[in-house]
């Protein structure tokens, strides 16, 4: 096929032209079993039929209207989420990238209305990714991303992962905010301590500073609760969200306080598709099955069945060295001698009939549908041991 598309991405030599639940064919009719899940999105796997029913439903109501207007679909989908999270108003956008670069601007504005002009300083963690805008690939502690763009927006400090001395000695009365991770995805599947996080709450109360928690891929249900910060203890400021909000359908939010939300009084940010009918009619069915105590309850069990058999896997053939991660959110670091080859493992894997993502270049990622089942389990990892054997023979 002739690719019109430019060169920024480098596509995989098959291409998909259907797929059901976590199987997809491609244009040759090979089948595949999709253990990346659309790199997080695809939460209740491809073409899920209330999914399908939501879509084509409101297809034949209201397709867009602009912001001018509020919709039925917006303020059912933004109840759902106020209702069950901390969050009291919710702003609506296309994108995880868009998702992050409103959070900060939202902080910047906030700190300078209630503190002054000084307080705009942003803290990031190294190895963080928070999208491709200026801004977001700004703040994003991987330079590898941004070096390109210069010059780049100022006042963003990076400090390390999980090290609470290094925020401590970061933060100070300028720093509107701190973003963070629950779980780091592009450096390698890595979960904050629950310390880590606790602090750097702490720490924003005691400075004045906002905290801002990136669950772009964490959030809707990936890790077993309907957000990660549910795990740890705390609520942020604000929360960012995407992926699979849409169930594959593109959407973005951010979800932030009463305290903080008429910081965004009329035309200070917009978004000329966010909040779209058919965004938010898709978005919110998928809601209400990601939010089932059921599907959550699946996604714990089937993420540690899956953790251990990739364990076990990593024993016999020698390839990874750790297992990581939270639900179906999952990291396989490579053991020493493999080091830096996780692209070689999943085109591999991709031969064999299987599609599974890297994290970095030493880490294979598993980010499957929170739906998936023993069969299509079993049969992924079967391929996987597979391409293993023949990739170290």
């Amino acid at each position: 096929m002739q690719n019109y598309l430019t060169p920024n991405f480098s596509f995989a030599p098959m291409i998909p032209e259907r797929a059901l639940g976590s199987r997809v064919w491609d244009t040759e009719g090979r089948e595949y079993i999709d253990l990346s899940g659309g790199i997080a999105v695809n939460a209740l796997g491809h073409c899920h039929p209330d999914l399908v029913a939501a879509l084509a439903e409101q297809s034949q109501k209201l397709w867009h209207i602009s912001n001018i207007y509020t919709t039925k679909p917006a303020q059912e989908l933004a109840q759902k989420l106020v209702e069950h999270t901390f969050a009291d108003k919710v702003f609506f956008c296309n994108s995880g990238a868009e998702a992050n670069e409103a959070a900060l601007k939202l902080a910047r504005k906030y700190g300078r209305d209630h503190f002054g002009g000084h307080k705009t300083e942003i803290i990031s963690c190294l190895n963080s990714f928070h999208g491709r805008t200026l801004f977001t690939v700004s703040v994003g502690g991987q330079p590898k991303y941004s070096k390109d763009y210069a010059p780049l927006p100022q006042g963003i400090t990076h400090v390390p992962f999980n090290d609470i001395a290094a925020l401590e000695a970061a933060i100070s009365e300028n720093t509107c905010a701190v973003i963070i991770e629950p779980i780091q995805g592009e450096s390698g599947i890595l979960p904050a301590t629950q310390e880590y996080l606790q602090a750097a709450r702490r720490l924003c109360d005691e400075h004045g500073a906002l905290l801002i928690l990136d669950e772009v891929q964490t959030g809707m249900g990936h890790t077993g609760k309907l957000f990660a910060y549910e795990h740890y203890g705390i609520t942020p400021d604000i929360l960012s969200s995407a992926k699979a909000l849409g169930g594959g359908f593109p959407i973005g939010a951010i979800l932030t306080t009463d305290k903080i939300a008429p910081t965004f009084g009329p035309g200070t940010h917009g978004s000329t598709f966010g909040g779209n009918p058919m965004a938010c009619a898709v978005g919110s069915r998928a809601f209400d099955i990601i939010n089932a105590p059921e599907t959550l309850a699946h996604v714990e069990k089937q993420g540690q069945k899956l953790q251990t058999t990739l364990r076990e896997l990593g024993e016999k053939t020698g390839v990874f060295k750790e297992v990581r991660g939270m639900g179906l959110l999952i990291g396989c670091v490579l053991a020493d001698q493999y080091k830096g080859r996780a692209s070689e493992i999943t085109a591999a894997a991709l031969k064999h009939g299987l599609m599974v993502l890297v994290a970095g270049a030493g880490v294979v990622r598993f980010a499957p549908s929170l739906l998936l089942n023993d069969e299509d389990m079993a049969e992924g990892l079967k391929r996987l041991e597979a391409a293993l054997t023949e990739w170290i023979a």
